[in-house]
């Protein structure tokens, strides 16, 4: 054989390997900075677009201002109204802005066009006890006018961690007629920062925190019971949509109002390897309960859930009509997917877009297909390090690399793609895994993933244009999260990983149809190739099962292996409230380091934290018992190595 087809041979097996470095979210995606006036400081709190594209910006500090050319080098701001009580939310209807203040709906309106509101009207009001987490949010609008707004608990006295409704209607959603009529419309809310009404449905998403096991989005209707019990304090006024008592919630979720021999409340902890309660269990007993459409892992998909947007058809390319939602902690957005199982939304939740300024609360769609954002981090931390901001994020026009959707089967999902798979890669076991886990319900703040298992992957069915895969899998369990990574897939033309490989689908149905035949579907499985080939005296226990699933060598006590470090707080979630160097939501990593705690210690605290031990933050660390005392052991090791 001629030399040069030997080398051009060569040069055909050894492409994959040799190909391109796969391209990056911000690639595809780039953030832009909207150039607002020196001085200005845009703690967003509500965002809308104006028919003419001119953009309203409210803000936490009372102001509005309309932004001429805002997609421009040179936006203009021309304020519009001030003096206002911390406005989280915008609508534009008509000629008028409504907005909602701490206690009231209102409505602005330029009378002699000068272009300053000169008319401001209360379409309702609603009590405030003048505590200072009565945060309101919206307003959104269905087809038919109709306005609906929510409302944030209060927290206690003495039990300063429990949420409470100190009046009417905190931790409710209230719908508010054009005439100024209100309808309590659904309760169990307590920090409902994110209203969306999209497709004729009504949407809220909920932050992590008491009840609350992690933040996610509800599909709510008339008389639904988010699970959050404060609430109810007020079912039994007469307007009032669903009939559920405090005490008839308690005697299935235990509050755990405990006091210690000093006659003080116990805060409620975290306990490892109790018999616990999950939402859908309770959901048993208390058929009112709504459960999330999609939860949101904790410190994976934020942790400071905001507002949930539809995507347009025509923007963001293949993404047209899914669902972007904004997070506040992690300063970034994350792109869900719906479907309908037996009457019933669910889906599956994945990253989309990281790294903006600040705290992701707001977000608009501008007339150009581009997507404003407005931030902002007061009283809460996040990753961005500044304190506020309105950002732009413009699409360059190439498809990235990505799963499009994912649907559930019967035994297991059917993920579609952007752009065609390889088909070697897609065909391989390997390339997939599956872990599902729930979260406890309980009057703790948050909680950890339990019910933690590995589903096995029993084969894959690629199909024939290479843009579909279905996954058959043995361990499909209803109501619980499914962790989908595909790691191993890659891109045909240019052999790219996909640009996120990881994502998280809520399974509350399981669908009926057929199921995959194994004469149907592909079964071979390259890991386990290589593990038959291994020598026989090698020992399986040689290797530690994090470093196996992370593929990287052991670090010795010699030596502490950073990238394996830094592996494994990505893998448990740990940098999404830590930095090495920088304060973020939690304490630096350099910060705790000077606290001169053993490593057993930390090894103790990032199973059983103590957010008293760091008063000058808001967000507690949750409970992390799932992280295995080995990992934990590397990570605590390494933290004491930056002293």
């Amino acid at each position: 054989m001629p030399l040069l087809l030997l080398f051009l041979i060569g040069i055909m097996v050894l492409q994959p390997s040799m190909a391109q470095e796969s391209p990056m979210e911000e690639d595809y995606f780039k953030i832009l900075k909207v150039k607002a006036p020196e001085g200005t400081l845009l703690e967003v709190g509500g965002l809308t677009v104006l028919p003419n594209g001119n953009l309203g910006v409210a803000t936490r500090r009372g102001e509005i201002y309309v932004v001429e050319n805002p997609t421009g080098p040179n936006p203009y701001f021309r304020k519009f109204a001030s003096g206002l009580h911390e406005v989280l939310g915008l609508l534009y209807k008509d000629g008028a802005f409504y907005c909602s203040q701490r206690g009231e709906l209102t409505k602005l309106e330029d009378i002699n066009q000068d272009g300053v509101a000169d008319h401001y009207e209360t379409v309702y009001n609603w009590p405030v006890s003048g505590h200072y987490h009565e945060y309101s949010y919206g307003p959104v609008m269905d087809e038919a006018g109709n306005f609906y707004v929510s409302g944030n608990v209060a927290f206690g006295n003495e039990e300063w961690w429990r949420g409470e409704s100190r009046v009417p209607f905190r931790g409710w959603i209230m719908k508010i007629s054009p005439d100024g009529k209100m309808e309590p419309w659904a309760t169990g809310m307590r920090s409902p920062a994110g209203l969306g009404y999209i497709d004729g449905k009504l949407f809220y998403t909920e932050n992590q925190g008491d009840y609350m096991g992690s933040g996610g989005i509800w599909h709510i209707e008339k008389g639904s019971f988010a699970g959050h019990p404060a609430g109810l304090r007020w079912t039994g006024l007469e307007n009032s949509p669903l009939d559920l008592s405090t005490e008839e919630f308690d005697a299935v979720v235990d509050p755990r109002k405990v006091k210690n021999e000093q006659g003080r409340y116990i805060k409620p902890e975290n306990v490892i390897n109790e018999d616990y309660l999950t939402l859908y269990q309770a959901k048993e007993q208390l058929p009112q309960i709504t459960l999330p459409a999609v939860w949101l892992p904790y410190g994976i998909h934020g942790i400071s859930t905001s507002e949930p947007i539809k995507i347009p058809k025509g923007n963001f390319g293949p993404f047209g009509g899914q669902l972007l939602v904004g997070d506040q902690g992690q300063s970034k957005i994350m792109r869900v997917m719906m479907e309908e199982v037996r009457g019933v939304l669910q889906g599956a939740a994945i990253d989309f877009r990281s790294n903006f300024r600040s705290g992701v609360l707001r977000m608009a769609w501008g007339n150009d297909g581009s997507l404003f954002v407005g931030e902002t981090n007061r009283g809460w931390g996040s990753a961005g390090e500044a304190n506020e901001g309105l950002e732009r994020l413009v699409w360059n026009g190439e498809i990235p690399f990505e799963m499009r959707n994912i649907k559930a089967m019967p035994d297991g999902f059917e993920v579609e793609f952007t752009q065609p798979v390889d088909k070697q890669s897609a065909e391989d076991l390997a390339s997939y895994s599956v872990q599902t886990f729930i979260y406890k319900y309980h009057p703790v703040y948050g909680s950890p993933p339990v019910a933690n298992k590995m589903a096995e992957v029993k084969g894959v069915q690629v199909s024939a244009d290479l843009m579909r895969v279905r996954i058959k899998i043995d361990g499909l369990t209803q109501y619980h999260i499914h962790h989908i990574r595909l790691d191993g897939i890659r891109e045909r033309d240019n052999f790219y990983s996909l640009v996120h490989p990881s994502a998280y689908y809520t399974l509350n149905e399981i669908p009926e149809g057929e199921k995959l035949a194994e004469n149907s579907m592909r079964t071979y499985n390259s890991a386990a190739q290589k593990e038959q080939a291994k020598p026989a005296n090698v020992s399986p226990k040689a290797v530690s099962m994090s470093e196996k699933e992370e593929g990287k060598p052991a670090a010795t006590s010699d030596k502490i292996d950073e990238a394996l470090v830094t592996a494994l707080l990505s893998k448990h979630t740990c940098i999404a409230c830590h930095n090495k160097d920088t304060k973020q939501v939690g304490p630096a990593y350099k910060d705790v380091a000077k606290r001169n705690y053993t490593a057993q210690e930390i090894v103790a605290l990032i199973h059983t934290p103590k957010p008293e031990n760091w008063p000058e933050y808001a967000t507690p660390m949750p409970p992390m018992p799932h992280v295995p005392e080995a990992d934990a052991l590397k990570i605590a090791q390494w933290i004491n190595s930056l002293k």
